[in-house]
């Protein structure tokens, strides 16, 4: 008989362990469980750092189009993200297109937001934009680029990979290049301060370089916006974010089709 009892005890451990344990046991399970974020809105810890939305996912509110008052009609709201609808014809954009930037000017800042491109899709992040009448966007600002890499020329276009996604375009490639193939999400961050400039491409730190310095020259001599190639936007980008050294942040219209979500900025000391 003692045999037997020993055995069922044994037999019963086995079966409270399989079942999960103890109460406590139970309770350190569903304090491993992550906090699901709804899109497009901030955690309370988010608000208490000092974050702040840029687009809230159902208007355009503080958006506009660069150099004029109003949202291009191109850019839509679509499944809670901004998308600029492709109009195949590239820069020269849709009837209605155009780049499009957030209405105030920031200095030292994080950006942070998610991105998913279509089949063979370009696009970009500007910042320190300065807004230059009859010019685009570019002109005074640098790029985060946004891009399709297998299947856009810019993939492979270039010196060493500095078109593809995430990189200081025509300037610093991105590495590693861990961007998602496309119709997938990522995620960017964009940070700046005292004119270090840091890229992101899905949690991973892919470019840093730092305004206003001789290599900063250096760069833009190698680049398409060189002096001889391109003077006024060489003089934009080489005092880039202009005396007060800010600027707006802003998307591009490339054509394609792209889409923008959870954006959002914490102002930097």
């Amino acid at each position: 008989m003692r045999i037997y009892f020993i055995s069922a005890i044994i037999i019963a451990g086995f079966i409270f362990a399989a079942c999960g344990g103890s109460g406590a046991s139970k309770q350190k399970t569903d304090a491993e469980v992550p906090e699901v974020v709804a899109i497009n809105t901030l955690t309370d810890a988010e608000i208490a750092d000092g974050w702040k939305l840029l687009f809230d996912g159902k208007t355009f509110d503080g958006w506009r189009g660069y150099n004029r008052t109003d949202m291009p009609t191109a850019w839509i709201i679509e499944d809670d993200a901004i998308k600029i609808q492709g109009s195949g014809r590239g820069e020269a954009g849709a009837k209605d297109g155009g780049d499009i930037i957030f209405d105030e000017k920031f200095k030292n800042f994080e950006l942070q937001f998610d991105w998913k491109v279509a089949e063979g899709a370009n696009s970009g992040v500007f910042y320190y934009i300065q807004e230059i009448e009859g010019q685009p966007a570019y002109i005074s600002a640098p790029e985060y680029q946004i891009l399709d890499n297998e299947n856009h020329p810019d993939g492979t276009l270039g010196i060493d990979g500095n078109r593809a996604s995430a990189s200081l375009y025509d300037m610093i490639p991105a590495k590693p290049q861990n961007a998602k193939p496309y119709g997938e999400w990522n995620t960017g961050a964009i940070k700046i301060n005292k004119g270090s400039v840091y890229h992101y491409q899905n949690e991973e730190l892919v470019v840093e370089y730092h305004l206003w310095t001789p290599k900063w020259q250096e760069m833009l001599d190698d680049s398409k916006f060189s002096k001889e190639k391109w003077p006024l936007a060489y003089d934009l980008l080489l005092n880039c974010g202009g005396d007060e050294g800010n600027g707006y942040i802003g998307f591009q219209d490339h054509g394609d089709d792209v889409w923008f979500r959870n954006i959002k900025i914490k102002i930097l000391e």
